[in-house]
C-alpha cells in the first residue's frame, strides 16, 4: 500500500463540503486556530477532518511546510490556523501549527 492516501470518503466529503462552503467561510475565517485530524495524504498536502465542522475539508500544503518538516501521517492529531479559503474546490487552507513552531526553532526562537 502507497503511503498516500486520499479520504475515503471523497466524493461524499466534496459534496458536502460544497453544499456548506458559505456556512464553513464564515465559520472559519482567515485567523481562525483549527483542530482536526488528518484524513488523507498526499505529495502536495494533508487534507483534514477540522474538528466541530464535520463538512469542511481542511488542506495543509507542502507550500506552508517549511524545509526538513515532516509531512503528518493519516490519524495524526494536528493544529493549525486557517490561511485562506479556495471557493474552486471548497478547501479550508490551513497552516499546521507544528510546521510554525518548526520554522520558530530553526531561527532559534524558543
Amino acid at each position: 500500500m502507497s503511503e498516500y492516501s486520499w479520504p475515503d470518503d471523497g466524493a461524499d466529503a466534496a459534496a458536502r463540503a460544497q453544499a456548506e462552503w458559505t456556512a464553513t467561510c464564515r465559520a472559519l475565517p482567515v485567523g481562525t486556530q483549527i483542530a482536526g485530524e488528518v484524513i488523507g495524504r498526499q505529495r502536495f498536502g494533508v487534507f483534514l477532518s477540522i474538528n466541530g465542522y464535520p463538512d469542511a475539508i481542511g488542506l495543509a500544503e507542502i507550500t506552508a511546510m517549511p524545509r526538513n518538516a515532516d509531512l503528518p501521517r493519516v490519524g495524526e492529531q494536528v493544529s493549525g490556523e486557517v490561511i485562506s479559503h479556495a471557493d474552486h474546490n471548497c478547501q479550508v487552507k490551513v497552516k499546521l501549527a507544528d510546521w510554525s513552531l518548526h520554522e520558530d526553532s530553526l531561527r532559534g526562537r524558543p
